[in-house]
């Protein structure tokens, strides 16, 4: 069974300069900002949190020297709409800058929907004597519109007399017959919310015509209303009696030769922070700095309740605010170590979000294995892999992100997609032509999701280029006698221009970060390979305003110099932001990215066609990536693995006992 957990919970002190502010810096950090530039009580904070030093700054550091801790801020008047940046020297005590932001021209751009908002959002609207007389219109009673779930969704921006220079949200609803009732399964169409948050009032309702009935087919997924549980699923316990492989010191964790820092911030969530492994006795850098920085949902309907959602899920809202509480046996198994996050809440003042991130080791089958017939040696090794995760909900859909570690030096990020989809009202006989039917009257909107991780990369230290290869059929002739030969092409991206690129599984093109100063054991630079699973990219036409807002969704691989002023691939405020900001912009100024300080992103994601399995939630789907020891290491690291065999392991329908004789040496 799970063992208990241990955990990591919020230092009184930080140990190291990355790690995230502690409480007592949060609360620091918001009372210096209040006093110093006399806020005002109606000030939110939609971001607070650490302001990361650079790689210089953190190599001049070492254990029980002082350490600056900053404080970046974000703050937000609900009176009045004006927005701020600041960033806050914590141990000084001071405002160091407090710029306002101009959110009243073009491209405009607001910070991210807080949580507040989304429960002022729905009494603004309930509120509303054109929205009240609207569900009038489909039939309901006033005490079922009590009951009705109004949903504040991101509003995008489409260039509208009323979306300028003001902070919105559009809202839609959805039918319940009881509170705890799943309202995803009874939308009402055809009826669309504008409301300005400053102002608390609704200045744009969409109302048509004709009527579409509302489905009011209850499909709850609450224990009571679900079938009778299987009776033949047996336990699958999985057990360490000596303990975990890993340790965890304050946010440094260290596993089967790799070391890496714990970070999290609210719009990211999980950061990992000077990812690297020791070989041969030498730490060896590999990433700096990983993150998922953004991602985007747009949808395929065109009608009123749908064209314009597109959800920027950590720029509109924040995957990190919005992580869970991760449950031991349930989310996690096994041996789990979680961590505790410090973080501020809407008003700046500072909490912890128990649970957040999930960390334990898992089985991952064989790594490497070999029988020769000839000399009768058998060797073979399991995989065992760790796992960083934590999970975000963001309205109606749930997001799981899954770094993974494996001994012979690979790394993963994982997506799991899964929840409830957004869903369309139906008329009786009618056909739905932009998604697919779930259920009767009920139907799914066509929608892609789109991640976009960041990944500033140090593969073996300072100096990174990128090489992008494929394989091509040499032509026949006298050095192809056979026809049987093809190449591997190489080119080195030298321009940021150049490197917006499209995976392309026909000639299997894949891309190699390269360190050029420093030569493998075969006399060529040590590198790691971006290994690009199938991904769509996006469909909307370009020009449409999800395009020019979510364009690092158009590209697969990006490469740019460092910044850190560029931290986002969707630019700093994508939230009502009129677009052509994040990658499409950093690359126009054609800098060079050879042999230089790199930051690699890459866009992959989903196509979701909705069907009727996908209701009421979803099964897992997944997207992700992998990143290959490529001429990195002198031989595979994993050979040292020892040759264990699991005794818990029993054949079953031989008694009970165990196995035949070891398999693993």
């Amino acid at each position: 069974m799970s063992a208990s957990p241990s955990s990591s919970s919020p230092a009184a002190t930080p140990r190291h300069p990355l790690d995230p502010l502690t409480l007592e810096e949060i609360a620091a950090a918001r009372a210096i900002l209040l006093s110093a530039k006399a806020l005002p009580d109606t000030t939110r904070f939609p971001t607070l949190q650490l302001d990361e030093p650079g790689k210089a700054e953190i190599a001049a550091w070492s254990p029980g020297m002082p350490m600056r801790r900053r404080a970046f801020a974000v703050t937000l008047d609900t009176a009045t709409g004006a927005v701020h940046e600041a960033l806050i020297d914590v141990t000084g005590g001071t405002v160091l800058t407090f710029t306002a932001r101009d959110t009243q021209t073009a491209p405009y751009g607001q910070p991210p929907v807080i949580i507040e908002e989304f429960f002022k959002a729905g009494d603004i609207v309930k509120a509303d004597p054109g929205w009240r007389r609207a569900m009038t219109r489909r039939g309901l009673s006033e005490a079922e519109i009590e009951l009705v779930q109004v949903d504040p969704f991101s509003a995008g921006y489409f260039g509208r007399e009323a979306e300028i220079g003001r902070r919105l949200v559009s809202a839609v609803s959805y039918w319940r017959a009881a509170p705890e009732d799943n309202g995803y399964a009874s939308p009402i169409e055809g009826v669309v919310a504008l409301v300005d948050l400053i102002e608390n009032r609704v200045v744009h309702l969409v109302d048509e015509d004709p009527i579409i009935p509302i489905p009011r087919k209850r499909r709850n997924y609450d224990r009571a209303s679900l079938p009778a549980p299987r009776s033949d699923v047996k336990p699958l316990n999985i057990v360490q009696p000596e303990g975990p492989s890993f340790t965890v010191d304050g946010w440094k964790v260290t596993w089967q030769g790799w070391s890496f820092r714990v970070g999290f911030t609210a719009r990211e969530g999980l950061v990992l922070h000077q990812l690297g492994i020791t070989d041969k006795g030498r730490f060896r850098s590999i990433v700096h700095r990983a993150s998922v920085t953004e991602m985007v949902v747009p949808y395929a309907d065109p009608t009123a309740n749908h064209f314009w959602k597109s959800a920027f899920d950590a720029g509109e809202y924040g995957l990190g605010k919005l992580a869970n509480a991760l449950e031991l046996g349930c989310d996690c198994l096994g041996l789990i170590h979680y961590f505790d996050v410090p973080m501020a809440d809407d008003a700046g003042n500072p909490m912890v979000m128990p649970n957040a991130v999930c960390m334990h080791e898992e089985d991952y089958g064989l790594l490497w294995k070999h029988y020769e017939m000839r000399t009768g040696v058998f060797e073979a090794r399991r995989s065992r892999r760790l796992v960083i995760s934590f999970f975000a909900t963001v309205g109606n859909y749930d997001y799981g992100f899954y770094w993974y570690l494996y001994q012979d030096g690979t790394i993963q990020l994982e997506a799991k997609l899964t929840g409830i989809i957004q869903t369309a009202a139906v008329a009786p006989g009618a056909a739905y032509p932009w998604g697919g039917m779930v259920d009767e009257g009920l139907g799914g909107p066509t929608h892609q999701h789109f991640f976009n991780v960041r990944l500033h990369m140090a593969v073996d230290g300072e100096g990174n280029s990128v090489t992008e290869h494929e394989f091509v059929p040499r032509p026949w002739g006298t050095d192809n006698p056979h026809g049987n030969v093809f190449d591997t092409t190489t080119r080195l991206l030298q321009n940021e221009r150049d490197a917006a690129r499209e995976a392309d599984g026909r000639t299997g093109r894949y891309w190699k970060i390269i360190n050029p100063n420093v030569a493998n054991s075969v006399g060529k630079p040590t590198g790691y390979k971006l290994v690009v699973q199938p991904s769509p990219l996006m469909l909307a036409q370009e020009g449409s305003t999800v395009a020019e807002r979510g364009g690092f969704a158009r590209k697969h691989v990006w490469v740019t110099p460092f910044d850190p002023a560029e931290k986002y691939a969707s630019g700093d405020y994508p939230n009502q932001h009129a677009g052509g900001d994040g990658l499409p912009r950093y690359i126009r100024q054609g800098r060079s990215i050879e042999n230089t300080d790199l930051v690699v992103w890459h866009s992959f994601g989903h196509t979701h066609v909705c069907k009727p399995e996908d209701f009421p939630v979803m099964p897992m789907e997944y997207a992700g990536f992998m990143l290959k020891p490529n001429g990195f290491f002198s031989e595979n690291i994993a050979m040292d693995l020892p040759a264990e065999k699991n005794h818990a392991s029993v054949q079953n329908g031989a008694g009970g006992g165990e196995g035949g004789g070891c398999c693993c040496g």
